[in-house]
């Protein structure tokens, strides 16, 4: 039959040459691949068909960067919370606590704590202070106009912050990517790393704020609900013998797995427990969290934003904490230290195995994972994006530049982030807590200080801004590769240490220098009178 074939139909044996070969060679996915595979299909297109119709309506770079501040309540509290959480909420915690106990949630209770004080104490006065000075549309151009930074020093330093920083927490979640498509499809790394890139940066290339936010509404409303029903499905599936199914998954009887004082079976020390903790102090010097702050339509909205993002972030957190315990004790197989960020993903395709329709369910809960990482990467590509384009670009570059080439370089920076994101994140060994753990500490220690004293303190001037950023994003660096390593007490991490020097530069240098003007005073009291 194939002679035949191949002396009357050279084109057919050529297809026939081909198919063997591809069979052969693996590339032909199994129907419980394909069935998860269309769901990620429809759903990477939905978020697709979000960017397109975004982009009809950004017209100006106040809609590519704030939506022109118009934010509902749900789509600021959801986007804000998808942005941070990222891959880390669905891999990192979860991975950590299957492997090390129940001790490393203390992580998860410092985010919540500074979660709630983030939308309690900052959005609302962050919004108002960012119209009255001057409508500022990034947090750089909020510390310049806030001390009259003339010769945009502020603007400058802090923007290139940004970019620093915001490069490897981009790396991070694409990183979160690679690993989500490489398990999930047994596709190389590498080749999973540009597939979740190259979505990601079409529908933020296209659409900006608003189809980051939309998406990140999507996204934050899959990844709740993947989060609340796994864990109880597990849960239910052995049959409430929790205790039984651990120690029948390597934790030894009586152990302190289940404790928040322990750690791998030991004591766990209270400068660790302080050092995650603080953890929390970082959320005041995200700018992809307080860009949402800016940009909801009005205090009325804002205030239901806070409710619905503090109720958010409590159950996912919780959510995310029991994915780590149960999985010890639901998986049939045990997760070495290099898998064990894989644990989510090995419950769903453990849980939804059978015919078909289960499996295309588990695989839009798998949906869940990318949407937590997407909805984190486009916020911080977007992030850098307007640092650049607005800030650096516009702002100090080419002051005359228009609106319409200001919104075509944003977009351009949004395709030289990605790809210099993808060369970071390469390695397909990368810890993804390792990744977002350093840009954690830098953002948060930079920004967080200067932000809390720009809204609350009247006395703080340009030189202390500008000494609390330089001191709290160096002492990251120096903190962790000279003092950290020291181990004892000096073993804490680097966020703590560097957003206390920061805050410490910030008043002494504002009270040995000149006080602010009187105009800008005035601002100040305006502002922390308003009702």
């Amino acid at each position: 039959q194939v002679l035949t074939i191949t002396c009357l139909h050279p084109l057919k044996y050529v297809i026939l040459l081909t198919i063997i070969t591809l069979y052969e060679r693996g590339f032909f996915m199994s129907t419980t691949t394909i069935a998860v595979l269309i769901a990620f299909v429809c759903y990477l297109a939905m978020m697709i068909g979000i960017g397109i119709f975004s982009m009809k309506k950004t017209n100006s770079t106040e809609d590519y960067f704030l939506g022109g501040r118009g934010l509902n309540s749900w789509v600021a509290a959801l986007s804000a919370q998808a942005s941070d959480m990222s891959g880390w909420l669905l891999m990192g915690l979860p991975g950590s606590i299957y492997l090390a106990g129940t001790g490393k949630a203390w992580i998860a209770i410092g985010l919540f704590i500074g979660t709630a004080l983030n939308w309690i104490c900052i959005s609302k006065r962050l919004r108002r202070y960012t119209i009255v000075a001057n409508n500022s549309l990034t947090l750089p151009e909020f510390f310049q106009n806030r001390f009259r930074d003339k010769k945009k020093i502020l603007l400058g330093i802090s923007s290139i912050v940004i970019v620093i920083f915001f490069l490897v927490y981009t790396a991070s979640a694409l990183a979160s990517g690679g690993k989500l498509f490489q398990t999930v499809f047994g596709l190389d790394y590498h080749y999973a790393l540009l597939i979740g890139a190259a979505v990601i940066l079409a529908y933020t290339f296209m659409g900006g704020f608003l189809a980051v936010c939309t998406t990140d509404f999507v996204q934050g409303t899959m990844m709740l609900i993947a989060l609340l029903t796994v864990p109880i499905i597990a849960y239910a599936a052995i049959s409430g013998d929790f205790t039984g199914a651990l120690t029948a998954h390597g934790v030894a009887e009586n152990s302190d797995f289940l404790s928040l004082f322990y750690m791998e079976g030991k004591p766990y020390p209270l400068i660790s427990i302080v050092s995650d903790l603080a953890w929390g102090l970082g959320y005041c010097g995200m700018p992809h969290i307080l860009v949402r702050f800016m940009a909801v339509k009005s205090e009325k909205e804002l205030k239901k934003s806070s409710v619905i993002a503090i109720v958010w972030v409590a159950i996912s957190l919780i959510a995310a904490c029991f994915i780590g315990i149960l999985g010890r004790g639901f998986l049939n197989e045990t997760l070495v230290e290099t898998g064990s960020e894989n644990v989510f993903i090995k419950m769903i395709q453990q849980i939804f195995d059978g015919n078909i329709v289960l499996i295309f369910i588990g695989g839009l809960f798998l949906c869940g994972i990318l949407a937590a990482i997407m909805s984190t990467a486009d916020s911080q590509l977007l992030v850098c994006a307007s640092s650049a384009s607005k800030d650096i670009f516009k702002n100090i570059l080419k002051p005359e530049a228009e609106d319409k080439k200001v919104l075509n370089v944003s977009r351009i920076t949004v395709l030289v982030i990605a790809v210099v994101a993808c060369i970071i994140a390469w390695n397909p060994d990368s810890s993804i807590m390792g990744l977002v753990s350093d840009a954690w500490a830098g953002l948060g220690s930079a920004f967080g200080p200067l932000v809390v004293c720009s809204l609350f303190w009247k006395r703080t001037n340009k030189w202390g801004a500008l000494a609390g950023m330089v001191c709290g994003g160096s002492m990251v660096f120096i903190w962790k590769y000279l003092i950290r390593p020291l181990g004892g007490i000096w073993n804490i991490y680097e966020l703590l240490p560097a957003f206390l020097i920061a805050c410490a530069a910030i008043v002494i240098v504002s009270l040995l220098t000149p006080k602010p003007s009187k105009e800008i005073e005035e601002e100040f009291d305006r502002v922390a009178q308003m009702k």
